[in-house]
């Protein structure tokens, strides 16, 4: 279990942006009716689809995205539908549930996270026009689509301490420098044929041709990009040089702000990046680390939320009637630190979610948490001490880690959604009148 993220960007990002923005005129589009596309047994309509294209307009034009042409927009859209449509399918399939009490957690974590309390951030979205009704759906989806990636894709990333290691000793972690980027990608299908890759090359050199003509790289992302933020310029937020391919960093480096690369080739497709800024990575500190232990009963669709209460107050009431802390960790928890006792190591701060940081925070050595719940389920905690420690190797190698699992995620989940696209049944009927 990673206890250390706490929400995906994209759940922050969804209620950044529906706090900031006003509500959509009536957020009515008047319309009439029709089924734009069939995906598996489920439906999207036009409808659906115009109040989704009439939300991105709104999202370019704050973030000063000139627009792409209305057909372009739309047919990115509903890519973008069909996408989640496929996604939301799976998850359901294979049981991924987020009752209401987990989306009342979801809600309160987010506040937290905007700094406002679960009542203000309630107050913030009736200001800005949106329903609570509406935004939970749209949270729904989102945090199932979130949990189905880190089941099926990021929890069976692997990162070795030789690929740390040989990152650590290369000339392009030597450099230190970390990147804020934009990019274009021109994805390709598996096991494209010659005559799929000469069309996808095409669409990159007229994406490249427009950029050369001065017209703005986020406008060309939001008409030419298949990536998930092409609506947001392509804006892909800064990337340490260990978290890209080294042939991209041999053609971003040499870049002055505001320059492109040609257009770059990986396993995902097409490339054109963009250096938007360069610095270098700062310098580690002293920091103050905790030895935690801890046992999980999770919750599922087998284990309800009160069984997996009245599990860990089983657990509980065991050690307090003398079970050693480790023992019970062995015997129950469903994490995989059992078989170290519950041992998660020193940690620092700021690893763990923000419940379980704020509950061993609080606690003294040796003693035993009241039960704690996270996403991930219910927790009994236990620390062993604290400590001064500089973190200066041990943080970069974790950086170099982090970074690493990062790159590898986003190419398997890339490679996972595409199959998963492609297993599919899809049929877009836009062009149909």
């Amino acid at each position: 279990m990673n206890l250390r993220p706490l929400l995906r960007p994209s759940a922050l990002i969804l209620a950044a942006s529906l706090l900031a923005q006003p509500a959509l005129a009536a957020a009515e589009v008047r319309t009439a009716d029709r089924i734009v596309a069939v995906v598996n047994k489920g439906v999207i309509t036009q409808r659906q689809l115009s109040a989704r294209v009439a939300e991105a307009v709104q999202q370019l034009k704050k973030q000063n995205v000139p627009l792409p042409a209305d057909a372009v927009l739309e047919q990115q859209v509903l890519d973008r539908m069909v996408n989640e449509e496929v996604l939301l399918q799976y998850a359901t399939n294979n049981g991924i549930r987020i009752d209401d009490n987990e989306l009342d957690r979801v809600i309160d974590r987010l506040a937290q996270q905007n700094k406002l309390t679960t009542a203000q951030f309630r107050d913030k979205l009736k200001q800005s026009g949106t329903s609570e009704q509406a935004f939970r759906e749209t949270l729904r989806k989102q945090v199932m689509i979130d949990r189905l990636r880190e089941r099926e894709v990021d929890s069976k990333v692997f990162v070795s301490d030789s690929e740390v290691d040989a990152v650590l000793k290369s000339a392009v972690n030597a450099s230190r420098t970390e990147y804020r980027l934009a990019h274009i990608l021109v994805s390709l299908p598996d096991q494209a044929n010659p005559q799929d890759i000469a069309k996808k090359q095409a669409r990159a050199n007229e994406a490249i041709a427009l950029l050369q003509a001065g017209k703005p790289f986020a406008q060309v992302a939001a008409s030419f990009s298949d990536a998930g933020d092409a609506l947001s310029g392509g804006e892909l937020g800064w990337r340490s040089a260990a978290r890209l391919p080294a042939p991209f960093v041999a053609a971003i480096d040499p870049l002055q702000v505001g320059q492109h690369t040609p257009i770059l080739r990986s396993a995902n497709g097409l490339h054109i990046l963009k250096l938007e800024e360069k610095r270098a990575r700062g310098q580690a500190q002293m920091v103050e680390q905790t030895s935690v232990a801890h046992i999980l009963v999770r919750t599922n669709e087998a284990v309800s939320e009160q069984d997996a209460k009245n599990r860990i107050l089983q657990i509980r009431d065991r050690i307090q009637k003398g079970m050693p802390f480790a023992e019970a960790a062995k015997l129950y928890s469903e994490d995989g630190s059992a078989a170290r006792g519950g041992e998660l190591g020193w940690v620092n701060p700021g690893d763990m979610v923000p419940d379980f940081e704020r509950a061993y925070q609080a606690l003294k050595p040796g003693q035993l948490s009241e039960p704690v719940r996270t996403q991930f389920g219910w927790h009994l905690i236990q620390i062993a001490g604290s400590r001064q420690q500089d973190v200066g190797n041990e943080r970069e190698r974790n950086e170099v880690r982090q970074e690493l699992r990062a790159r590898k995620a986003e190419q398997a989940y890339a490679d996972w959604m595409r199959q998963l696209r492609d297993s599919a049944y899809v049929q877009e009927r836009l062009q149909e009148h």
